[in-house]
């Protein structure tokens, strides 16, 4: 219920614009219904003209009085009726199909915008592809109930409830006869329902956590083939496939039931009502002829009457889905935007230090990564983080960007607090270059100019040259209007370090993080890059993690961590001089290198 309370606001907030064609529809299928429920009193009229006529032709006495006029105007208008019915819902499954058309666009973009929105952490804790799912399969659910399920709904409720009004107006015995087993009926449908529903909202997960590990083993693919690990990973994936495939069948049997079983009952109603109202035409008051077109008419009710019921149990499960797929989204949606301070203050540049006073902070409650870390940074300087993987190097960095915001203590620039600056004038700040570079479809020129769209190009020649990548690109035929993807790239890792280190220099940040710049390429490239790192070093305060510690020799800080803690503090020869972590590190790096 809290779920379909839920799908009710995610649909309204979407829908609520279109009101004007939603209230054209109605009146529409409003004429359609009427149409619907009306064309059966002209079929009865008709048997029962039939048999008048019949009755008369059969005596000779009468048989120059029977006529066929009333019978073929009855039939004129029941065929018009059926004409207007078909016109009526045609033009309003055009204008539905155009709205869901429309609001899922809406939605689609929403989403995407949202999501440039929404704070870091909500990507660290979902996968790729349980993302890529909300977009396409979550989506495509959504569409194809709107687009097929909504107007059905609209169109069934509205025909259930001219279907009532008309029994009860051509006789109220034989229309509270057809709607005896209403009461079954629902309680079945209630049962099967709830149990469908909770097969499809597995199903849906399912497939996120399915998308996900498809997409982790694409993008590991090469790793997966060197180590001879494709039957460990097709084990895998059977795995996945299996629980999908076990939720979709639970939710599809139960979701097959509704529709044979309201079938049946269906039947079962016809023949109470033809039962019944031969009844009445034997026992009752009405003439047989007359009897006889009233059971007609009733027998075409108790049809239609389940058919608004069919119809909705048999889009159940497409309902079901586009319910689970508004729950998935809004999930989404109701994930908090990064914090902008209302009355943030702008940064013009660095003019002091960086200061990390007693910071503490956890990815989860309760498991604290950072234990009062205290780092002093004067501008200029270049800090270099150390120490073995978990003990917090990298966390430090997405603090420094506001990725996340500390639990306790403060990171300041120039004595203010980050959380007080708006979070475009920090990071505009603020040049990262990872350890994985990421490439976007374009050329050469957009990834360069990517953090800044309207640079010159002399500005991207020189930051190019500046991270030793300007030769390589002037050798392609197309120079820098050459067309690449990360997906059928032409750089070599190393090459697309020195690119994501062109596209930094180009900002011009005022802090620079590089992390793990050099973990990826051969030494030949290592040292095109390190040229690069110390010309976009020079002259600005950096932040430097590094398992390679000859890549830090010059740094005028080293800051050793250690299970969330500073451990060792000081300049190369310090550290090597107090023979402790660091020179134990140190020592072991060059027995290998």
């Amino acid at each position: 219920m809290k779920d379909l309370k839920n799908a009710g606001k995610f649909y309204w907030h979407y829908l609520k614009r279109y009101w004007l064609t939603f209230l054209t529809v109605f009146v529409l299928l409003g004429f359609a219904t009427y149409f619907s429920v009306k064309a059966p009193t002209y079929m009865g009229k008709a048997i029962q003209q039939l048999a008048e006529y019949l009755g008369k032709w059969m005596n000779p006495m009468t048989r120059k009085a029977a006529s066929f006029d009333a019978f073929n105007h009855t039939m004129v208008i029941f065929v018009l009726l059926y004409l207007g019915n078909a016109a009526t819902m045609l033009i309003s499954s055009l204008l539905l199909s155009q709205v869901s058309g429309k609001s899922t666009g809406t939605m689609r973009i929403g989403l995407f915008r949202k999501m440039q929105r929404m704070q870091v952490s909500y990507f660290d804790q979902h996968s790729d592809g349980d993302i890529l799912a909300r977009y396409t399969s979550d989506l495509d659910n959504i569409f194809n109930a709107m687009n097929q399920a909504l107007f059905e709904i609209i169109m069934s409720i509205a025909q259930f409830i001219g279907i009532v009004i008309m029994m009860f107006n051509q006789n109220v015995e034989l229309a509270w006869v057809t709607m005896a087993s209403t009461p079954v009926a629902l309680i079945l449908s209630a049962i099967v329902i709830q149990q469908a529903g909770r097969s499809v909202d597995r199903q849906q997960d399912d497939i996120g956590a399915l998308n996900g590990y498809i997409n982790e083993q694409i993008t590991g693919q090469k790793i997966i083939i060197t180590n001879g690990l494709q039957a460990d990973s097709i084990k895998g994936f059977e795995g996945y496939n299996q629980r999908v495939r076990q939720s979709a069948l639970r939710g599809q049997i139960w979701s097959g039931i509704l529709n044979p079983l309201l079938q049946g009952l269906s039947l079962l109603n016809t023949a109470i009502v033809i039962f019944f109202g031969s009844w009445l035409v034997l026992h009752g008051s009405l003439s047989q002829a007359a009897g006889l077109g009233l059971v007609v008419v009733f027998v075409q009710y108790a049809q239609q009457y389940y058919q608004p019921i069919t119809s909705l149990t048999s889009l159940y499960n497409m309902i079901q889905l586009a319910i689970t797929g508004a729950r998935r989204i809004n999930e989404v949606r109701e994930q908090p935007d990064e914090v902008d301070p209302a009355d943030g203050k702008t940064l013009d540049g660095l003019k002091s230090k960086i200061l990390l006073d007693d910071v503490h902070f956890s990815y989860l409650p309760g498991k604290e990564i950072l234990h009062g870390v205290n780092i002093e940074v004067d501008k200029g300087e270049m800090v270099a983080l150390v120490g073995p993987t978990g003990s917090g190097k990298t966390t430090v960095m997405n603090l420094l960007n506001r990725f996340y915001d500390v639990d306790s203590g403060a990171i300041t620039f120039d004595g203010t607090d980050v959380r007080e600056f708006k979070l475009d004038e920090l990071r505009r700040h603020v040049g990262i270059v990872l350890q994985d570079p990421q490439l976007f479809s374009g050329t050469i020129a957009d990834n360069i100019k990517f953090g800044k769209p309207d640079a010159t190009d002399d500005e991207m020649i020189d930051a190019a040259k500046q991270a030793n990548i300007h030769d390589f690109i002037m050798s392609l035929e197309e120079g820098y209007q050459t067309p690449i993807s990360d997906e059928n790239s032409i750089f070599s890792a190393g090459q697309k370090q020195l690119m994501s280190i062109a596209r930094t220099i180009i900002t011009n940040p005022n802090l620079l993080i590089l992390d793990e710049a050099t973990s990826n390429v051969d030494t030949v490239t290592e040292a095109k890059i390190q040229k690069a790192m110390d010309n976009v070093i020079q002259g600005r305060t950096s932040f430097v993690i590094a398992h390679r510690l000859k890549t830090i020799l010059n740094a005028d800080k080293i800051v050793v961590l250690k299970d969330g803690d500073i451990i060792e503090q000081g300049t190369h020869q310090q550290l090597l001089a107090e023979d402790g972590f660091y020179a134990e590190l140190y020592h072991n790096q060059m027995v290998f290198d």
